[in-house]
């Protein structure tokens, strides 16, 4: 089926898919906006538990790593306990987390709960990809997919707003309390309206040397790119843990690749659009959550604004993706995999007035352009996820899926640690003032620039594969993968 074909009809979502979007949105939300909200407080969590701000930095890292370690496992368990189960135990699991953070009266007591917290998010929001994919069908995909992709892209906005508000007025417990009676909604709604499990006939024996490499690796790689934005790349506790998460992530997939039943079914990368779609979607997130962090820090170190102020700030990116993300699905629909290539460059050309940046740059001019680079975010990053899982059938999509957000994270982790450590490099050559804030950041889009012009590559051979030249790309990418 084409994109064209898609078209034909203008699709819409049944109600089904619509119940599942309520519900696995609700999840999302809680799972991304629980990933910033938390950075507005550190400084807050250490006065009050008593703990230094080197300890209370586990509050974060915690989070992320365990759900890199679970992130492998969700589409096995989907389909041995099934995807609504499953989800429903994740939100429980999350939301009483929530409430048992609230309640830490330790440092300790704190990263233990997170852990809990970062288990239910780390299974949550794979498989509410899943549950809204299957509800959806092929027809629907690039609405769901879209759905699915709003808090994502929304959350890293608003959560250090929301964050900020509730440490002013209602204290440090209140960022994880606000959780509790959104998960009970979420819950009560998942219970009610997501259908009833089907029986997997295709579950099978747990792959555990494949999942113990896996996820110790992808640990070892979220770790050591966390530590790298702060010790910087050369250091030797950063370059042991990555290297030795890369060899491990490696060795798992000449492992898998030769396994009867792997915990990741590699062999999907033989398809030419789910495997320049991953790409896509590696390098988009390297692109857009790396230089997200990096306006935050503009507004705070140069322009000297707090956390609630620089999420306002920042609130005109996150309209810009919103309205793309809207307009992508029907873009999507006509046009198929081009509409990823059409975000992409228009990203490219939304960064450059970021290299002009100055101490003095007009709010609103930096508000117009933030607009056209949520507008390119909005139309690349979700679409490039559709076109990889257009050509797969409902049993690959739970194999593909946790693959597409691995894939995700990482590119987004390794973004984040080059751009804070260019970031840091140029801080530090030009004296770390102020007056030379402006020219570092205005230095460091320049490298955003350019993994923006990286990321045309695996969007435009995927719009080939797509549409217009499939012989000539189809034989191109067995090439490749030969």
């Amino acid at each position: 089926m084409t994109s064209s074909e898609l078209a034909v009809d203008r699709p819409t979502l049944t109600p089904q898919a619509r119940r599942a979007v309520v519900v696995v949105l609700i999840g999302a939300i809680l799972a991304f906006l629980d990933a910033t909200v938390v950075n507005v407080a550190l400084k807050s969590l250490a006065t009050d538990l008593g703990g230094s701000l080197d300890a209370i930095q586990w509050v974060v890292t915690a989070y992320l790593l365990v759900q890199a370690a679970v992130l492998p496992v969700t589409g096995w368990a989907a389909r041995r306990v099934g995807a609504k189960r499953l989800y429903v135990v994740a939100l429980l699991a999350f939301t009483l987390a929530s409430v048992a953070c609230a309640a830490a009266g330790s440092v300790g007591e704190l990263v233990a709960a997170r852990v809990e917290q970062g288990v239910g998010a780390g299974v949550m929001i794979p498989v509410g990809q899943m549950i809204l994919l299957a509800a959806a069908g092929r027809e629907g995909m690039a609405r769901a997919m879209v759905a699915a992709g709003i808090p994502m892209v929304l959350t890293p906005v608003i959560g250090p707003t929301i964050g900020g508000l509730l440490l002013e007025s209602l204290g440090w417990q209140w960022i994880f309390l606000i959780n509790a009676p959104i998960g009970v909604v979420g819950l009560v709604l998942a219970v009610r309206l997501l259908p009833a499990d089907v029986r997997d006939e295709s579950a099978r024996a747990l792959d555990v040397f494949g999942l113990i490499l896996v996820s110790v690796g992808m640990v070892g790689i979220t770790y050591g790119l966390s530590e790298a934005a702060s010790r910087g790349v050369t250091d030797l506790y950063v370059l042991v843990t990555l290297c030795g998460g890369t060899v491990l992530v490696a060795f798992f997939v000449v492992y898998s690749l030769r396994a009867r039943n792997p915990i990741l079914d590699l062999r999907l990368w033989r398809d030419g659009l789910f495997a320049t779609g991953t790409v896509s979607t590696f390098v988009i997130g390297a692109v857009t959550f790396g230089a997200m962090v990096l306006l935050p820090l503009y507004f705070q170190l140069v322009r000297h604004q707090d956390a609630a102020h620089t999420g306002m700030l920042m609130a005109p990116q996150g309209i810009g993706a919103a309205l793309a993300m809207v307009a992508s699905a029907r873009l999507y629909e006509r046009i198929g995999a081009l509409t990823c290539l059409l975000g992409t460059m228009l990203g490219c050309a939304a960064t450059i007035p970021f290299m002009l940046l100055t101490d003095d740059t007009p709010y609103w001019l930096l508000g117009c352009a933030m607009v056209f680079r949520g507008l390119g975010i909005g139309l690349a990053a979700m679409p490039a996820m559709t076109a990889a899982l257009r050509n797969l059938n409902p049993s690959q999509i739970i194999d593909a899926t946790p693959q597409l957000t691995v894939m995700q994270r990482i590119g987004g982790s390794i973004g984040t640690a080059i751009f804070v450590v260019i970031l840091q490099q140029h801080l530090g050559s030009a004296g770390n003032g102020s007056a030379a804030g402006g020219s570092a950041f205005a230095s460091t889009f320049g490298w955003v620039l350019a993994a923006s012009g990286v990321a045309v590559v695996p969007t435009l051979l995927m719009a080939v594969l797509d549409r217009g030249m499939p012989f000539q790309g189809l034989r191109l990418w067995r090439r490749v993968v030969r």
